[in-house]
């Protein structure tokens, strides 16, 4: 088998989908391993380093496309259709229900395509759940981009001039990023406030230390899955007025809120940024789906009655050497499912849940549910 390893291309990508301490066991597979040219440069990954590992180096990718059997990215989708391979494997995180187009260029050309985002949270798919490692670094980034931006300390300080009060951080969407910028906020001496839909996650956010406000529901109403669900009109109404009633106390709010496939549902409106203080700050880390703030401008810093407001696109990439190295794990455990045991060959098991999850073109068809 031969695999081939992208360079990612968007600007602000500086991830790379494998590592120098993974080839070895795509080694063990019988994988010829391919890295174009100043793939992992970004990470801090030289080609010198890929190469001590044995892999090889590729300047120009056409070259070896028609005999590659394996691609994988961290987001990167172009490349030369009319060189590929027909019947290669592609593995990335292809946020495939806003990419409708290019998932069917790939079916034109036969191409299995497999979007880890789709896994399903279950045990067995923790080990290449790359949409939860990511995450869990993303949440971690926000609040580091919350204290470098903020106009004041984070914990309390009590000095012989008097004393600082500790920030207050409203977390919204516990989920894997939420609960990790609980956590970060937290060892930070922050005072951390966090809201969720869902009424499973108040335990989750209680053990960390964090207050957590909600919305009274009964019945139908509640939210208890693994996912955020969209709600009801009342329910939104109420926790539009419980989330600018608390809004205003706040030096941060990170928002987290994202519904699988779908835009990123408003949380904060344009009349809640409007009561927050001066100097507060708003880090929304879903952006990159349209953003749960009103006024986010995607990859940009802008600034509403002296509140600012950043929606970077690419958290997770702002930490790409230890993004890189999670997601390279993630996606080794991955290709490991479409391996034969009996004689290391490409076999796609369409039985295997995890599989069938995740591949979204193949056969020529689309098969995105």
């Amino acid at each position: 088998m031969k695999l081939l390893v992208l360079k990612e291309i968007a600007a602000n990508e500086n991830r790379v989908a494998l590592t120098p301490d993974v080839i070895a066991k795509y080694q063990k597979f019988g994988v010829e391993v391919f890295i174009e040219q100043g793939a992992g440069e970004k990470s801090a990954i030289s080609d010198e380093l890929y190469v001590k590992q044995g892999a090889k180096i590729i300047s120009n990718i056409d070259e070896v496309l028609p005999e590659i059997d394996v691609i994988i990215s961290v987001q990167r989708t172009e490349v030369n259709l009319t060189k590929i391979k027909q019947g290669v494997l592609f593995i990335a995180l292809l946020n495939p229900h806003f990419q409708k187009e290019k998932i069917a260029a790939f079916a034109a050309v036969n191409i299995s395509a497999f979007s880890l985002e789709l896994l399903p949270r279950t045990s067995r798919a923790q080990a290449m759940d790359a949409l939860s490692s990511q995450s869990n670094l993303a949440g971690y980034r926000a609040v580091i981009d919350a204290v470098y931006e903020l106009p004041k300390i984070v914990p309390m300080m009590m000095t012989a001039a008097g004393t600082i009060s500790a920030a207050k951080f409203m977390i919204l969407g516990a989920g894997v990023a939420g609960l990790q910028a609980i956590a970060t906020a937290k060892r930070l001496g922050a005072i951390v406030c966090a809201f969720d839909v869902r009424a499973a996650a108040k335990e989750q956010v209680q053990s960390l230390g964090a207050k957590f406000i909600e919305v009274k529901v009964e019945g139908s109403e509640a939210n208890d899955g693994i996912y955020a669900k969209e709600v009801s009109e009342d329910y939104k109404k109420r926790q539009e007025q419980l989330l600018k009633d608390t809004i205003q106390t706040q030096d941060v709010v990170i928002t987290t809120a994202l519904i699988p496939g779908k835009k990123a549902p408003i949380l904060l409106t344009e009349d809640m940024v409007k009561v927050m203080k001066p100097g507060a700050l708003i880090i929304d880390l879903a952006a990159v789906n349209g953003g749960n703030c009103a006024l986010t401008e995607v990859n940009k810093i802008i600034e509403v009655n002296g509140v600012k407001i950043i929606g970077y696109e690419n958290f997770p990439s702002r930490v790409a050497a230890d993004a890189s190295k999670l997601l390279a794990k993630n996606i080794l455990n991955f290709f490991e499912l479409l391996v034969s045991k009996e004689n290391n060959s490409l076999a796609i098991n369409l039985e295997d849940d995890l599989v069938k999850s995740t591949l979204v073109s193949h056969s020529g068809k689309v098969t995105l549910a």
